[in-house]
């Protein structure tokens, strides 16, 4: 009986799992099916799901009017220039704050997410005017700053989750062997850690990826990543549903690719320390 109870139990939350995750993905599945269709039905009521004539026409217009390379050659840039600066910034920092803890460690790390509850338009017009005074308006060494300094607390805080997770007594027993602090963090800690930093880069990879606001406000064309890309299908005459599909599917896929040949290495960092 307890067997009967145990294996429908696994049933349901099986069809519970695949359920959320198809909800999830229905958004995603339905811009992709949209991309297919013409205008005329992409806007058509009630909605075409699967039976409509296929059609490459809006991917041809979308190359032909915009330069997807050069969109894709920057967000490449700006996500990984910012995930390479704030995993080098956050590594010390977390490592400090995991092994060597202060009485105000707490109190830091607590103000370092609260800054994340600010909402971004509040301190837009100060960095807009400081961009300027800086000459880094429109350029991707001034969004690779931004974004790395916005994501940097959520770097810090994974790390930081994961380097406890160490016992602190593998750093002693190479101090003790005469290890270096730099020894000690570049060849003892990061190999131990490299699961949950892993899991760090391709989480802060997508954050960054999928930045909007700061890449929409700071860029105008020399630097615009394919969250520009995206926004330049919205027009005054109106949306273009099809095409804004069309390139929504180019921008995203890059990274979904990145994320699906990843998943296990980024479930393996996700759960890094959960069994003991």
């Amino acid at each position: 009986m307890a067997r009967q109870v145990t294996s429908k139990r696994k049933a349901l939350n099986t069809v519970l799992a695949w359920g959320i995750g198809l909800l999830i993905f229905f958004p995603i599945l339905w811009t992709i099916l949209t991309s297919f269709k013409t205008e005329a039905q992409a806007i058509n009521d009630p909605p075409i799901f699967l039976f409509f004539d296929w059609t490459l026409e809006n991917y041809q217009v979308v190359q032909e009017r915009s330069n997807y390379g050069r969109f894709l050659w920057n967000s490449v840039i700006i996500a990984g220039g910012s995930t390479l600066l704030g995993t080098a910034i956050a590594i010390p920092a977390a490592w400090s704050m995991a092994f060597v803890p202060s009485k105000r460690t707490k109190d830091i790390l607590l103000w370092m997410l609260s800054t994340k509850m600010l909402p971004a338009v509040g301190v837009l017009y100060p960095i807009y005017l400081l961009f300027i005074r800086m000459g880094i308006l429109d350029t991707r060494v001034g969004l690779v700053v931004v974004i790395m300094l916005i994501n940097l607390p959520i770097i810090i805080w994974m790390l930081y989750t994961y380097f406890k997770e160490i016992p602190g007594e593998i750093l002693e027993a190479a101090r003790m062997d005469g290890a270096s602090l730099k020894e000690e963090v570049l060849y003892v800690l990061t190999p131990m850690a490299v699961p949950g930093i892993a899991s760090t880069i391709l989480l802060n990879i997508i954050l960054a990826w999928n930045e909007a606001f700061w890449t929409l406000n700071l860029t105008a064309a020399k630097a615009a990543p394919l969250t520009s890309f995206i926004a330049s299908y919205s027009s005054p005459e109106g949306l273009f549903y099809a095409k804004l599909s069309a390139a929504s599917t180019m921008a995203i896929a890059p990274i979904l690719i990145l994320g699906w040949f990843s998943q296990k290495q980024l479930v393996r960092g996700l759960t890094f320390g959960a069994v003991k």
